[in-house]
């Protein structure tokens, strides 16, 4: 399985921006999609994550900011980001877990900077 985390960048507070995550080398529908961030001097925290059928569920800091989804014709899967504030500013990671065989993987990360 291989990660492609693209959307990343510099954004003032109140902005959006829309994170995608490109899934290769398996099934998608299969797979237990999230998101992670990670701040300076922090540990990996999950932001949000999606089933294969689309239940989802959200850490606090994320919740009625931030949508998680997935498109299955794309293998691909999103978070929307409203209100963005500064510390929300971390790398994030698309994360994928497989229920059936644990197996788990991480992508490279990209970079969101909330600043005026």
């Amino acid at each position: 399985v291989e990660l492609a985390e693209s959307g990343g960048g510099l954004v003032q507070p109140g902005g959006s921006l829309r994170l995608s995550c490109a899934f290769t080398g398996n099934i998608f529908s299969t797979y237990v999609m999230g998101w992670y961030r990670q701040a300076p001097g922090k540990q990996r925290e999950e932001v949000a994550r999606i089933s294969p059928g689309g239940s989802t569920n959200y850490a606090d800091s994320a919740k009625g900011r931030f949508t998680i989804s997935r498109d299955h014709a794309r293998n691909t899967v999103y978070l929307q980001m409203n209100s963005l504030i500064p510390e929300d500013t971390a790398v994030y990671y698309c994360n994928a877990f497989s229920v059936r065989t644990r197996d788990n993987y991480w992508g490279q990360g990209t970079q969101v900077t909330v600043s005026s």
